[in-house]
């Protein structure tokens, strides 16, 4: 159901019906929770809107598709919110190496030893991260999970200096802070009238699971080809995720195909690097594009997450900019409430913006500049680029720099 154009209601309405809280997050996703648990372990009064809960955690169940590369930065984030010991117990991949190329012979490879670590990140399946950190709020008696529930009507109550949201089961809530963490097409967002910058990238990617002959895997690679990157995630076990960039006409061929079918197909189209002697056990597609709000926040309101952006997954970093939208905010709010300030104000909701506006901006441009010149075949810029990857695999401050900057750690 779609969400009511902003209201503005007279003082003279009775508000008795609604349930006070100090923040209302529209989300239950991996960045919603975090930033729910975050913002609880404040002492404030939180509700987390959510359709749907995550599946509890069985080891025999198959891997998802869904899975997310946790740099050291979400997982010292996820360490502080007290979800990485109980994520640890489930299934999960460390990596320790990151090697890119596109000729052979021009490889550039990070590894954790080059920026003294014991690792890069972790792979989990999303549902775990999310699941880990629901296990968090189910223990904080400040926090209600209201699931299954949507958002009906959002209506904004200037003269209390709160936002009322009222729920598909009729129940009202009010809060001095509505954060937006739905997702890409943010009803949130879209109520709000906060505008959106963007394009839809000319490919799609298609995320395969498949067992194979080796051992669990320390190194996630990616070659790239004139029709779109391959790559390879470490899963658990004798497990991997294979990621087929593509031609959307041409991920949707592939999507109709049998296992046995598609199998061969990779076969034919990923790096002889991949062990040929493995099975297709379960696969999906999603399309790529590339969104980035106008602004963050307005009186009483902020987005996070894919709310606010996002970006080509082509270096694994959408999630992990996502949390570090969590850590800003939740520091921002901490930061006021040591002062004495309001909390929820524009001036502190500004201050997360600052923090986080440009650095986003940043890492998506990078990462649109890489995807823009690795798109391009002709056989000089070809050469140019493989070159300069080749000299990037020399170990320099520069290179280290870059790591970290990718691993959150600057």
């Amino acid at each position: 159901m779609d969400i009511d154009t902003m209201q503005d209601i007279p003082d003279t309405m009775d508000t008795q019906s609604s349930t006070a809280y100090d923040a209302v997050i529209v989300g239950g996703g991996m960045v919603g929770a975090a930033a729910a648990v975050g913002l609880g372990q404040l002492g404030l009064k939180i509700a987390v809107i959510e359709a749907r809960a995550p599946q509890d955690y069985d080891p025999l169940q198959p891997l998802d598709v869904r899975v997310s590369a946790i740099s050291v930065a979400s997982e010292q984030l996820l360490m502080r919110l007290g979800a990485m010991e109980a994520l640890l117990t489930m299934r999960h991949a460390p990596y320790d190496g990151l090697e890119t190329w596109e000729m052979d012979g021009c490889l550039t490879a990070f590894t954790a030893e080059q920026v003294g670590q014991s690792h890069l990140g972790y792979f989990f399946e999303n549902r775990l991260i999310q699941l880990s950190l629901w296990q968090q709020i189910r223990g904080m008696a400040n926090i209600d999970l209201l699931c299954p529930n949507k958002v009906s009507q959002l209506t904004r109550r200037a003269e209390l200096n709160s936002i009322e949201v009222t729920l598909e089961d009729g129940s009202q809530l009010s809060t001095r802070l509505l954060v937006g963490a739905d997702g890409a097409h943010s009803q949130v967002r879209q109520w709000a009238g906060i505008g959106v910058t963007g394009w839809d990238y000319a490919q799609s990617a298609m995320l395969i699971n498949i067992h194979t002959q080796t051992e669990q895997q320390s190194v996630t690679w990616q070659q790239f080809t004139p029709a779109g990157p391959r790559s390879l995630l470490p899963l658990p076990g004798n497990h991997a995720s294979l990621v087929w960039y593509d031609d959307a006409n041409r991920i949707k061929q592939l999507s109709q195909l049998t296992p046995l079918q598609l199998a061969e197909q990779i076969r034919q189209h990923f790096p002889s690097r991949l062990d040929p002697n493995f099975s297709v056990q379960h696969s999906g597609s999603f399309t790529l594009t590339r969104r980035h709000a106008q602004r963050y926040y307005q009186d009483n309101l902020v987005i996070i997450g894919d709310a606010a952006h996002t970006i080509n997954p082509l270096a694994g970093q959408g999630v992990n900019i996502g949390f570090k939208d969590v850590d800003v905010l939740v520091a921002q709010v901490a930061n006021a409430m040591g002062r004495g300030e309001t909390w929820w104000a524009p001036r502190v909701l500004k201050r997360y913006q600052q923090a986080r506006y440009y650095d986003n901006q940043l890492m998506m441009t990078a990462m649109d500049a890489f995807y823009a010149s690795f798109s391009n075949d002709l056989l000089p810029l070809k050469l140019l680029r493989n070159g300069a990857l080749k000299l990037a695999n020399i170990d320099s401050p520069i290179k280290r720099k870059v790591l970290k900057y990718a691993l959150g750690l600057n």
